[in-house]
């Protein structure tokens, strides 16, 4: 079976919430600061269970991705920083050699995500004031600068977006030709710099007709560039043994939410944002909150309030496990997750989740061999404790 089939493990990623953290939406109840004390916690507990990676998000609302990374690099040994690359924002030059830096720093556990923008509002305060499809042809220009570079040339370039002579980086990042780049973007615009210049297509969490259309649109345009592009997902998740419990959890999750609330977030979203695919993320709810179950196990109630990812699946394990094998079916290799709050629902899917997924937690062993968990009962663990107190 291909790479993509379903015997094979997905490569599995978390989320640091730089913007802060909690266990209702539209309530500041139970929420968590955005402290990097926090984040330690989250990034430690995601590189013991087992996922591969984490996306560090970007925005006037969050701490800085690079500046974050770099910190939790440093404490922890497997974990992966998807980090934001910002085509407009930063220089190629300046980008090509902050990518080397942390590649280096982190030992290779550095990938890009490449976020061209979807809130002129915000891009407006970061001095960026070209329209929709313009961004996309500025990044185009951004990543062939930055590939150059990164590959050890001297680059002279002369384009409509930048000029630049005699430009160099001279410190090669420890993956070659350089870290991955990722990148989602539901628009034709979007979809034809992935097809053209990334490594992997992160598509949100939308029903298995929307996510085929897309992925096929992309595969289709890559083939015709003479690439290859693979694919992934970011959604979150409520996962728990019972299926009641887990839909009783969605629900919680957006008891604070007030129907004023859900209807001036909607409203302001459609004036703001000018993203195809946020616009497709909140057609699945319409600003409506008796119409979130899209597709089995598949709910949009983040949505409601939230920009970015508007859906979780909802369930038991194997009810997620067969959902994300279906996706998987599609060509989806890569799963980018998150739950409210983080730290904890990074141990419920981990825990719950993975072993259906055939995911090797990589724990460190020996512990379970030699010492018994006090909350066991019977004949566990018993015969190798010796002077336990009583």
């Amino acid at each position: 079976m291909s790479a993509t089939g379903q015997d094979q493990p997905l490569n599995f990623f978390w989320f640091i919430p730089t913007h802060g953290d909690g266990t209702y939406l539209g309530t500041d109840r139970l929420s968590r600061r955005p402290e990097f004390r926090y984040f330690k916690q989250v990034a430690i507990a995601a590189d013991e269970l087992g996922f591969g990676g984490v996306l560090l998000p970007t925005g006037q609302s969050c701490e800085d991705s690079w500046i974050t990374a770099t910190g939790l690099a440093t404490v922890t040994e497997k974990l992966k920083f998807l980090v934001a690359l910002r085509p407009g924002v930063t220089s190629p030059t300046f980008a090509a050699r902050q990518t080397a830096a942390l590649d280096r720093l982190s030992n290779g556990r550095l990938l890009l995500n490449v976020v061209v923008g979807g809130n002129p509002a915000e891009l407006a305060g970061d001095g960026i004031f070209l329209g929709h499809d313009e961004r996309y042809e500025q990044a185009s220009e951004f990543l062939a600068i930055w590939k150059r570079l990164l590959t050890g040339e001297t680059v002279d370039f002369d384009g409509k977006y930048y000029t630049l002579k005699g430009a160099r980086s001279d410190f090669p990042p420890v993956g070659q030709p350089h870290p991955p780049l990722y990148f989602g973007g539901s628009s034709e615009a979007g979809q034809a710099l992935a097809a053209d210049a990334v490594d992997l297509y992160l598509t949100w969490g939308e029903p298995l007709d929307q996510v085929r259309e897309k992925i096929e649109s992309v595969r289709a345009r890559a083939a015709k560039a003479g690439r290859k592009v693979r694919f992934g997902m970011r959604i979150h998740f409520i996962v728990r043994e019972r299926e009641e419990d887990a839909w009783r959890a969605a629900d919680d999750l957006i008891a604070n939410i007030s129907d004023e609330q859900i209807e001036r977030s909607y409203r302001r979203f459609l004036q703001e944002m000018d993203s195809v695919g946020q616009r497709r993320q909140a057609a699945l709810h319409g600003g409506r909150r008796d119409k979130l179950i899209v597709a089995p196990n598949l709910w949009a109630g983040v949505g409601l309030v939230r920009t970015g990812v508007g859906t979780a699946l909802v369930g038991t394990p194997a009810q997620v496990a067969e959902r994300l094998r279906e996706y998987q079916a599609l060509g989806i290799d890569t799963i980018v997750g998150s739950g409210y709050p983080h730290l904890e629902e990074a141990y419920r899917v981990g825990e719950l989740l993975f072993p259906l997924l055939g995911i090797d937690p990589n724990r460190r062993q020996g512990l379970r061999d030699t010492v018994a968990n006090e909350f066991a009962v019977g004949d566990y663990g018993g015969s190798r404790l010796t002077g336990a107190a009583g």
